[in-house]
């Protein structure tokens, strides 16, 4: 389908995403040249920033997909000016996936584009547009893991690297929790046109639901052990130690560092 059915308004880069991204680059290079007195809050800012643009290509993604497969309502939505504000629940798309970050540095983000099925036909294109999101987060591991698997990191300061690191884990339990077959997440969206009409007619009530019960899920000890032992194995064969997310997680939570993970600590 061609984009040419979206007005050229509707595909304008919002300046709420543009200010996002200029919040990034900033504190991007306030944490690489130690600019700021504070670098435990440039962390925060640069992780936070870099995160909620994640988030945004993350939806863009599915829009996008969505209106090369037949839905040309997401223009008109916004879906495809990357603002945030413009999604169906801030609270979801927004907010919860930043307080998932600071409780317990999980990247998780939630359901934020309505996408009219109805415009859409075939099995396929509905399983795409569900699986484009989550894929987007996998590029972004890609990027954030790659200093670490090309073995080049000569030069990098410290902050930045551990900031890379805990950006790297956010991608990738993002990409990892996004795929999982769990109605309200991304993954159950990728097999559902493959279900029988009774099954997704079952299923369905639960939809609003998934992403605060893996969440949930994920506060039993036992199993967040398990889920965070396999992200690690998985980190440890990118580059990546459990020291550096670790310490990259406690310096973005600057207002409680760990002295274990303070230069000389």
């Amino acid at each position: 389908m061609s984009t040419a059915t979206a007005r050229p308004s509707d595909r304008r880069i919002s300046p709420v995403f543009l200010g996002i991204v200029a919040v990034a680059a900033v504190t991007g290079w306030a944490t690489w040249t130690g600019f700021a007195e504070q670098p435990g809050l440039a962390v925060f800012l640069f992780v936070t920033a870099a995160w909620v643009v994640s988030l945004c290509l993350h939806e863009y993604a599915h829009a996008r997909t969505a209106l090369h497969s037949g839905d040309i309502s997401v223009g008109a939505k916004g879906y495809l000016t990357l603002n945030p504000v413009k999604y169906t629940h801030a609270l979801l798309s927004i907010v919860l996936p930043v307080l998932f970050v600071i409780m317990g540095g999980i990247g998780l983000p939630g359901g934020a584009v309505f996408i009219e099925r109805g415009r859409i036909r075939g099995r396929w294109r509905h399983s795409l547009i569900s699986a484009a999101g989550p894929l987007t987060n996998v590029l972004f591991a890609v990027v954030c893991t790659a200093p670490f698997w090309l073995d080049a990191l000569d030069g990098v300061p410290r902050d930045f690297r551990l900031a890379l690191a805990f950006l790297a884990l956010l991608q990738v339990t993002a990409a990892i929790l996004n795929f999982l077959a769990v109605p309200g997440l991304d993954g159950y969206g990728v097999i559902e046109p493959w279900l029988s009409y009774n099954v997704r007619r079952q299923v369905e009530p639960l939809a609003p639901f998934g992403l605060l019960i893996v969440f949930a899920l994920l506060w039993i000890p036992a199993l967040n052990g398990v889920f965070f032992d396999a992200i690690d194995a998985l980190l440890r064969g990118l580059g990546i130690g459990e020291v550096d997310t670790y310490c990259g997680f406690e310096l973005y939570r600057f207002w409680q560092t760990d002295p274990l993970c303070t230069p000389g600590g």
